[in-house]
């Protein structure tokens, strides 16, 4: 493969005056995680210590294999939300290693609320055994609740996408003999019971961990019997008793040995075979990627810059590099696994859509995983590219995203607008992982583009009713709330608040990110379901 030639200047003022405004959005990136990671009320510290509980991060160092890396999924979630202290949206949620092999983590924070889940903490659920059954991972709860935030129950319980979901998921994890181990560390209230019924193996903790499906305060009020939790649920009535846990733990850290013992135990994990070669670090910097990106997300640049500082010693073999320019694709190696890579250089046009199609194709077959790095203003529009099938051919390029069954991964490094985010495969596309970076912006249209379509719409009304135009103050009255709103829910902390994204990366780190992903996807079959793609309109 040919080595990436890199022409930018990094002694330039252009690039010093991007690498400091990237600079500042990750050190921001880096105080909101420390954050999340450790602001806890003093209240919250001093009841978890009464209780001998040990802190969620503490539990998991003791769980995970030392000196392997954890890769946290949506560490910001509810950022901003809820009253600003519901980090994480409550859990902890991450791809970590146990005896060599990788697992998939779901903690309950009791110092966040006593544990207690918010409809964004039933969304990081889901997700977390999303990730578990795309890439047959072992899942582990570590449950510790006190149950439904109550005064959000109506966002939590009754819909598809609901409470309820989380085990309807543990049964389909349970019928493709995906291993799940559950840790009962703390309460297990309501339906939150069903979490450990319908694991594998349960570990319960004496005195703190406790099962039922209604706790004490619910057994008064409905049938006038005064009972305590460890009476009602605790490790000796469903060890010795109900049969409900399997393992009886006399504190937080036999709990997570008991929990090492029993992954340690499960059968070898089969992983996919892709051809992986030894690492070899990229030429260049990675971080000088603070410097190629722009200020402004409109200002344009070759994303072979990023892919030089991201990819095994800066080399790649590029597909139809004269043919669809604005679409950059090629193949690649990431910490040795081999990637073929769709990277935006502008609009999408017919060429580079079909350039797109055919390369995701070979990719497919290939058995080669696809890494799409998504800065897209969008499919181009007008008269003349609507006659030249502008429309058929995006479709075929959004036919092979959505039906490829190589694991995808998508990183947004600029812009993600419109049916572009689809055709990128955006998070409707199923990717295994969505990760933005601190610059990103999503949204249907850029802000400036939505305010001018409603002034135009408007004026257009006011024609047809014989009137002029909005004069040039309205205008700007009008197009400002729009454009605020829309780069306000546009921005990368908007959508990993929300949970649209895995999390926001540094720039700098996401080869690694890439790399431990990749791997993690490879614990599944290549391919599990039907091969190829549906009807193409020609």
């Amino acid at each position: 493969m040919e080595v990436i030639e890199t022409r930018i200047d990094i002694a330039s003022d252009e690039y010093r005056a991007n690498y400091a405004a990237m600079e500042a959005q990750v050190a921001r990136l880096d105080e909101e995680l420390e954050k999340a990671r450790s602001r806890r009320s003093e209240r919250a510290i001093k009841r978890n210590e009464q209780l001998g509980k040990l802190p969620v991060r503490k539990r998991l160092e003791l769980l995970l294999d030392r000196n392997t890396p954890f890769l946290e999924i949506a560490p910001l979630a509810a950022y901003g939300l809820y009253d600003q202290k519901v980090h994480g949206a409550g859990i902890i949620t991450g791809i970590g290693v146990i005896h060599g092999r990788e697992v998939i983590v779901h903690a309950n924070d009791p110092m966040i609320k006593g544990g207690t889940i918010y409809p964004l903490g039933v969304k990081k659920g889901l997700r977390t055994q999303t990730i578990a059954r795309e890439n047959r991972l072992p899942i582990i709860y570590l449950v510790d609740s006190g149950g439904a935030f109550l005064p959000l129950q109506s966002e939590i319980f009754p819909d598809a996408d609901d409470g309820g979901r989380i085990f309807y998921n543990q049964a389909v994890l349970s019928k493709m003999n995906v291993p799940q181990i559950c840790g009962v560390l703390g309460l297990c209230t309501a339906g939150a019971a069903y979490i450990p019924a319908m694991s594998d193996d349960v570990v319960h903790v004496q005195g703190t961990g406790a099962i039922f499906l209604g706790g004490p305060p619910l057994v008064k009020a409905a049938t006038g019997e005064e009972v305590t939790a460890e009476d009602l649920g605790g490790a000796a009535v469903h060890c010795r008793e109900s049969g409900v846990s399997d393992y009886f733990a006399e504190d937080d850290a036999h709990c997570l040995d008991l929990i090492r013992q029993i992954v340690g135990n499960l059968p070898p994990a089969q992983k996919t075979e892709i051809g992986r070669t030894e690492p070899r670090q990229p030429l260049y910097d990675p971080r000088e990627i603070y410097g190629i990106v722009p200020v402004q997300i409109s200002t344009p640049y070759d994303c072979r810059e990023i892919i030089a500082r991201m990819v095994d010693a800066s080399e790649w073999l590029e597909f139809k590099a004269q043919y669809g320019p604005t679409l950059v694709c090629g193949w690649a190696r990431i910490h040795g696994y081999p990637v073929g890579i769709l990277g935006n250089n502008g609009v999408l046009f017919s060429e580079s859509s079909l350039k797109a199609t055919q390369f995701i194709q070979l990719c497919d077959k290939r058995g080669t995983p696809l890494l799409f790095l998504q800065n897209i203003p969008g499919y181009i529009i007008g008269r003349e590219y609507e006659r030249g099938g502008i429309t058929k051919d995006g479709h075929k390029m959004v036919n092979a995203v959505a039906t490829a069954t190589v694991p995808k991964f998508t990183v947004i490094v600029g812009a993600s607008f419109g049916a572009g985010n689809y055709g990128m495969c955006g998070r409707a596309y199923s990717p295994r992982f969505l990760w933005m970076w601190p610059n990103a912006q999503i949204g249907v249209m850029g802000g400036e583009q939505a305010a001018g379509v409603l002034v135009t719409v408007k004026n257009d009304q006011l024609a047809r009713e014989g009137q002029p135009p909005l004069p040039p103050e309205v205008v700007e009255g009008m197009k400002k709330p729009i454009m605020d709103a829309a780069l306000k829910e546009g921005d990368a902390w908007y959508s990993t608040a929300n949970l649209w994204d895995d999390g926001i990366l540094d720039p700098a780190k996401t080869r690694d990110v890439l790399g431990l992903a990749i791997s993690a996807a490879l614990n599944a079959p290549l391919r599990d379901d039907v091969y190829g793609y549906g009807t193409f309109r020609m």
